[in-house]
């Protein structure tokens, strides 16, 4: 199927035919799916053609399987107040997920016991066995209860937040809305929504607490039950950080602190200065200092949408026709509203190859940026859809979000889409810059708080905010008094999704980040060039090292104070130029 989008004809596309399960297979009940596992499971296996044959249809399944819990989980975070679609989901979790996962660890046997797994193409296959490989050593039976009660108790953070609102102006808003105000000039008008945010935060403190406390115990128990000395150990194990150990990332903290901490620390002296206030306070930190009002980059989510399609065909055809094709297909959900899970996120349809967008946008330059950002992602899964495996498909975390923060400063020199005006043009990529080294020590503070978390599983509820007080001071805005508002200030890493839903997964921006900084300054000095690269990087999707993708794209895998240095210094040396 074709349509015409932004003037040029784009295919939709379909998912690729089905060679194991039939065209009209449906996920309904467990009773539907099992047969399938139990063929692969007694399949006999005689050559390597078919110890590869048995690899892709262990893919088919897991692709539809994969597909059909994310247009669950989709549908959910769009109406978290929404029962049936909630029971949907929680169905999934509850009823097929566990009794997927003995077969999937009997499946991993079969394949690691082949006697024809040593004669199939290494250099293929080697990132996936590794995987593979992984995944037998830290496989329990006994917590396959464990993980669907920690997915359900997991759900019940985006319930919790979803349904926060404020009342300002005599108006009820979502709180992605609420800090909108966060950037306006009167400064009463900005206190009045922090604090108005902050409060409702605080009534349920004592509730999302209450649901720490129960995913902490949960995951520990995970943990032990795998033989590891803590939850931290094992994630690492889990989400296969086969490239750096807790100790590397303990030394990145340290470089962030000395090398982009004391740049920070500069800008808000600066900031300070320029709005004429005694003292800096939470409030004053989204506003522009030029005292010109907030950048309106567009004014609906379908103008968001057509603006970023519009940047992405000015990079490259290829990046315009992957969002005009979602936008054709409906894969998109774009604007806050009350319901909506907080938020931004690609996720990944592991059968049509054409992911799904959603977030909340309102009207802020911010959310120009997660937009692009989210769109790199997207890009993503169209240079990887047509991999022979579903497993090639999923790089980890350092990778995937190299592709989209690459995107959010490799399409700056279209920015012109959004502003017109070139005094707002400047505003916003300075603005945006001192986001992205804003980004580190934010990461770091969250890394380094788990850390804390889960070394000190018996942690009681004050010590574990007295332990996020210190790591904050340590690494945020140290020019900021909080002077009458230290209620607050404990809880803030409540707002923090990826602590309660997907835990450990947050160093990796500050790695890709990194990454990124160098991918645009190899696109700055050589536009073509770097495009290529960063699309030929991302093509390779998880079948070879972090290290090799990273050098596929031209940059280098490494976090050491000299490196963060040279690239805070080029990211410096752009902002004087603005």
């Amino acid at each position: 199927m074709t349509m015409n989008s932004s003037s040029t004809t784009i295919t939709i596309p379909e998912r690729r035919r089905r060679i194991y399960l039939s065209e009209d297979f449906r996920v309904d009940t467990w009773q539907t799916i099992q047969p399938y596992f139990e063929e692969l499971k007694s399949r006999e296996i005689n050559s390597v053609q078919e110890l590869e044959k048995w690899m892709a249809d262990r893919s088919e399944l897991e692709s539809v399987l994969s597909e059909d819990l994310g247009w669950r989980y989709i549908r959910m975070t769009c109406d978290t107040q929404n029962e049936d679609i909630t029971q949907a989901f929680q169905y999934f979790i509850s009823e097929i997920e566990p009794n997927i996962a003995p077969f999937d660890h009997e499946l991993n046997q079969k394949l690691m016991s082949s006697p024809y797994i040593g004669s199939i193409d290494q250099d293929k296959y080697k990132i996936y066995l590794r995987g593979v490989d992984r995944a037998l050593e830290i496989f329990r039976e006994e917590n396959i209860p464990l993980n669907t009660e920690i997915s359900t108790k997991q759900q019940q953070y985006a319930a919790i937040t979803g349904a926060m609102t404020v009342t300002l102006d005599g108006e009820e808003v979502t709180l992605q809305r609420a800090a909108d105000r966060l950037k306006r000039n009167d400064r009463a008008v900005r206190e009045e929504a922090w604090r108005a945010i902050q409060e409702r935060r605080f009534e349920d403190h004592e509730k999302l607490d209450h649901l720490f406390d129960e995913l902490l115990k949960l995951r520990n128990q995970v943990s032990q039950n795998a033989g590891f000395a803590n939850f931290r150990d094992y994630m690492f194990a889990a989400l296969g950080r086969f490239d750096y150990t807790p100790q590397d990332t303990f030394d990145f903290h340290k470089s962030i602190k000395e090398t982009i901490v004391p740049l920070l620390t500069k800008i808000d002296e600066e900031r300070q200065e320029k709005l004429g206030l005694d003292e800096l306070r939470p409030w004053d930190l989204d506003v522009d200092t030029s005292g010109k009002a907030p950048l309106e980059p567009f004014k609906s989510g379908e103008e968001l949408l057509e603006k970023t399609v519009q940047v992405f065909y000015k990079l490259d055809t290829f990046l315009g026709d992957c969002l005009a094709t979602m936008r054709e297909m409906g894969h998109l959900d774009l604007e806050s509203r009350k319901g909506k899970a907080p938020g931004g996120y690609n996720y990944p349809l592991d059968e049509i190859g054409v992911p799904f967008i959603f977030m909340n946008a309102t009207s802020s330059l911010r959310d120009v940026i997660t937009m692009l950002h989210e769109g790199g992602h997207a890009v993503h899964s169209f240079l990887t859809r047509e991999m022979s495996l579903n497993a090639f498909k999923h790089p980890p975390s350092e990778v995937a979000e190299l592709a989209s923060m690459s995107m959010e400063l490799i399409s700056m020199d279209y920015w012109d889409t959004f502003f017109d005006n070139e005094d707002e043009l400047r505003r916003a990529k300075k603005t945006h810059l001192e986001s992205v080294l804003e980004t580190f020590p934010w990461v770091a503070t969250v890394d380094k708080f788990q850390h804390w978390i889960y070394e000190h599983p018996e942690q009681t509820q004050d010590e574990r905010h007295k332990a996020w007080v210190d790591i904050f001071e340590t690494f945020n805005h140290k020019e900021v008094s909080w002077s009458g508002l230290e209620k607050y200030k404990p809880f803030l890493w409540q707002k923090q999704l990826h602590i309660y839903e997907v835990p450990f997964y947050y160093i990796e921006y500050a790695m890709a980040q990194l990454g990124a900084i160098a991918v645009w300054k190899n696109y700055k000095e050589n536009p073509t060039e770097g495009l290529a690269a960063y699309k030929r990087a991302l093509s390779l999707g998880y079948t070879v090292s972090i290290g090799e993708v990273y050098a596929a794209a031209g940059i280098k895998f490494d976090f050491s104070t000299e490196y963060i240095k040279s690239l805070a210094d080029f990211v410096q040396e752009e902002m004087e130029k603005l």
